[in-house]
């Protein structure tokens, strides 16, 4: 667990409104923002990351933005997408290694540190993720961070 502030990040983005149980067809979306990206002839600035907004309830609907970081927002970009420029983000991180089945255990931990040292979890999670092995999921290492006030 560690304490952090994440520092303003330029934005790729799709965002929708979904539900916990519809995540799993937004999946495709990070290669469409990196072919996007490509595409343009952007820097690509690191690897994909899903933000949780207004996720406080696993059976209510919250906002979800799936984000490529790049180096330069274009002034003149018509496409798909959209493009943002984030704030500092103070948080709570830690790693999660092995399958995505198990990341509830992670922001088990999280909210327990929380709780300990009487933080205010702000509605906003985010998650990067750093390795992708669809094949062998225990390969998976991906970063939680909970946003905190």
């Amino acid at each position: 667990m560690q304490l952090k502030e994440v520092h303003p990040i330029n934005f790729l983005f799709h965002r929708v409104e979904t539900t916990l149980v519809e995540l799993h067809q937004f999946v495709p979306v990070g290669q469409q923002l990196f072919a996007e990206a490509v595409a343009r002839g952007h820097f690509v600035a690191g690897p994909v990351h899903w933000h949780y907004i207004g996720f406080t309830d696993v059976t209510k609907p919250f906002t979800l933005e799936i984000a490529l970081p790049v180096r330069e927002i274009p002034q003149d970009y018509d496409g798909q997408f959209q493009y943002k420029r984030t704030g500092p983000f103070r948080c709570v991180s830690c790693v999660h290694e092995g399958p995505w089945e198990r990341m509830p255990e992670s922001y088990g931990k999280l909210m327990g540190y929380i709780a300990e040292h009487k933080l205010s979890p702000l509605a906003v999670n985010r998650e990067i993720y750093i390795n992708v092995d669809m094949v062998h999921p225990e390969g998976n290492t991906s970063e939680i961070q909970i946003g905190i006030a």
